[in-house]
């Protein structure tokens, strides 16, 4: 059976969802399904090697300050949550191709806010349960984000919004301060 015209975009036939739909997928993904994988997977990751700095299962001094990355990544999430919810359009289309160019918020300083705030997680993560394994599933995934994620992303971008992302890219550095690329 057909859906109803109105759950299909123009492009193809992806489904879209109301607005209201897609702020409970966003709220759902980004207080519980970023946390549980950047937080729950680095825990898990500790618990299975030496928690270096640690004593009788209590971080030392130096483990406690990877609490600072963590804290401003987590503040970083709920920025972006808080910014993109209202530039939410009626209807989402459901899909890895967006159907909006988010400029405002974190996104204003950053082109990657999401995967700064990630990464910032597991480097926190890190230090925090002294972690050998943590660091590495940080590098891991500084590895994956730089030469996987972002570079497919920014091609999927250019060709979605063409001339406007090209705008855009070279106001925003690709991760904050520095050099635009």
């Amino acid at each position: 059976m057909k859906p109803p015209e109105s759950s299909q975009s123009p492009q193809g036939n992806k489904a879209t969802v109301p607005r209201w739909a897609a702020i409970i997928l966003a709220l759902f993904v980004g207080l519980i399904g970023i946390p549980l994988a950047h937080g729950g997977v680095p825990w898990v990751i500790s618990m299975w090697m030496p928690r270096h700095g640690w004593e009788n299962g209590v971080p030392g001094f130096w483990n406690w300050l990877g609490l600072i990355p963590v804290a401003i990544a987590a503040a970083l999430l709920l920025w972006i949550l808080a910014s993109a919810i209202p530039q939410a359009p009626a209807r989402v289309r459901l899909g890895l191709t967006p159907s909006l160019l988010l400029t405002r918020g974190p996104y204003r300083l950053s082109r990657n806010p999401l995967y700064v705030a990630e990464l910032g997680l597991w480097l926190g993560w890190a230090f925090f349960f002294g972690s050998i394994g943590v660091l590495i599933g940080f590098a891991v995934l500084l590895s994956v984000v730089c030469f996987v994620l972002v570079p497919r992303e920014e091609r999927t971008l250019e060709a979605v919004f063409g001339q406007s992302y090209l705008d855009y890219k070279t106001k925003v550095p690709r991760w904050f301060g520095g050099r635009k690329k």
